[in-house]
């Protein structure tokens, strides 16, 4: 999902989230209800293109590149590597509506597994004194025309920079259209990662994302951090201000920057195995280091915006 057309489409009008809040600490109470579902980055149009016809890419993961359609109509197309429970989309400059679509914009969704859960946040962000946090619902076109119900999403504020977090809760409206491919429930309130991605993953190398670097404005961290206690993420603070929340099977990195460096930065993948040796691929200006051992680190160069005239 992005950012700019969910808040735009939920029409909420409210201030940001304190910095104040952004203090070491761990759940906000009880069990993790949200988990890494997926994170975007945009990068520059060369990166971009790189990425987009990588005949590697498509060996290593289960890479795909669509155009996807939400709701009021707005679309974005993406590169998506898929893992069994975990994926990234990557962006060309303008290949998102709205600023969202600016060099160096980030976001991330991070979701339950059980249905009911993000009533729970909800309430866990009230208790950290997010008073009205902004509820939308996300739909999918799938080309009739008609949108299905695909999730549920809360975020802390619509009031962002470049980098937004939302938490977000799978719509059995969308489990139940075949269009959607999903997996059979694994229980009665099971709207997880997994029944969501398709098995594709076990005929490459890619698993899952166990780690994401984001370099983000210390607003847009601060408004961040209350969502991940709510979702039961255990939160450290950084010197120089950053954060790294643990939870789940993956670590998020938070670095905090002037907005002119803010942007995608790291990717660390788990393998299906571990391999012998070790790949460099460079795409664009980005590099994929693949082994040894079973783990793989994608590094973006700094997208450092150019400078205004």
């Amino acid at each position: 999902m992005i950012m700019v057309v969910a808040l735009a489409l939920a029409g909420a009008v409210q201030g940001g989230v304190s910095s104040a809040q952004a203090e070491d600490g761990g759940t906000a109470g009880g069990r993790q209800l949200l988990f890494y579902n997926h994170a975007y980055g945009v990068l520059d149009r060369e990166t971009a293109d790189a990425i987009e016809h990588s005949a590697y890419l498509r060996d290593f993961a289960d890479f795909q590149v669509r155009t996807t359609t939400g709701s009021g109509g707005q679309t974005w197309t993406g590169r998506y590597l898929m893992g069994r429970e975990t994926y990234f989309e990557l962006f060309g400059v303008g290949d998102v509506p709205g600023k969202d679509g600016t060099l160096g914009s980030t976001g991330m969704g991070v979701s339950t597994e059980r249905r009911g859960d993000l009533a729970t946040v909800l309430a866990r962000l009230r208790a950290q004194g997010i008073s009205d946090p902004v509820e939308f619902q996300q739909t999918r076109d799938f080309g009739d025309g008609v949108p299905v119900p695909w999730f549920d999403a809360v975020f802390t504020t619509d009031q962002y920079d470049l980098f937004g977090a939302w938490g977000m809760e799978y719509r059995q409206e969308y489990f139940a259209d075949p269009r959607g491919n999903t997996e059979p429930a694994a229980h009665p309130d099971d709207v997880g990662r997994e029944r969501y991605l398709p098995d594709a993953y076990r005929d490459h190398l890619m698993r899952d994302v166990t780690g994401i670097r984001l370099a983000v404005t210390a607003r847009d961290l601060a408004n961040t951090v209350p969502l991940l206690k709510a979702g039961g993420f255990a939160v450290r603070s950084l010197p120089g201000g950053g954060v790294v929340a643990k939870g789940g099977g993956t670590t998020l990195r938070f670095d905090a920057v002037p907005l002119d460096r803010v942007g995608l930065r790291q990717v660390e993948m788990s393998l299906n195995g571990p391999v012998s040796y070790r790949h460099e691929e460079r795409i664009g200006h980005s590099t994929l280091a693949v082994g040894p051992g079973p783990r793989a680190v994608w590094t973006f160069g700094d997208q450092e915006q150019p400078a205004s005239r």
